[in-house]
């Protein structure tokens, strides 16, 4: 799995013109799916977002997770993450997992992340065209691969 994790000021997806989610202070996360992943990526990824400390403490200084400041979390599946580049300029996405790999992978995931914030997840909806909309603060963007843990 490959997340791209944002702390955000605010974040929200739109489906077709209809606002799907959103959030307020807390983590917009950008995830992909690749076949190789299991629950054991769904586990460790988990409690890395929940516990990752992004946020500052009263000294400005980034030492505390959106669990501590108790915020939001929105979730959007993006299989682009696994895009190669390697060859040529038309992007190859052998590597993202079909839906119906991705899909289960993807809500287990947002249950997992439930469960060790204590609160709803916001989502985006798998597979839909999404208008995704965000206030980086910071800005803090970090790129999280669940295949690279050292």
């Amino acid at each position: 799995m490959i997340a791209v994790t944002q702390r955000v000021v605010r974040a929200s997806v739109t489906i077709n013109n209809a606002l799907k989610a959103e959030i307020n202070s807390g983590l917009l996360v950008l995830v992909g799916i690749e076949d190789a992943d299991t629950q054991e990526d769904i586990d460790w990824l988990a409690q890395k977002l929940v516990n990752l400390r992004i946020f500052n403490d009263e000294q400005g200084v980034m030492n505390v997770s959106v669990k501590d400041i108790g915020g939001d979390m929105l979730v959007v599946s993006q299989f682009t993450l696994h895009a190669s580049t390697k060859k040529g300029n038309r992007p190859s996405y052998l590597k993202a997992a079909k839906p119906d790999v991705a899909i289960p992978l993807y809500e287990k995931f947002v249950a997992a992340l439930q469960v060790l914030l204590g609160k709803n997840i916001q989502t985006g909806e798998f597979g839909a065209d999404m208008k995704v909309e965000l206030v980086n603060d910071g800005p803090v963007t970090i790129l999280i691969d669940t295949k690279n843990k050292i």
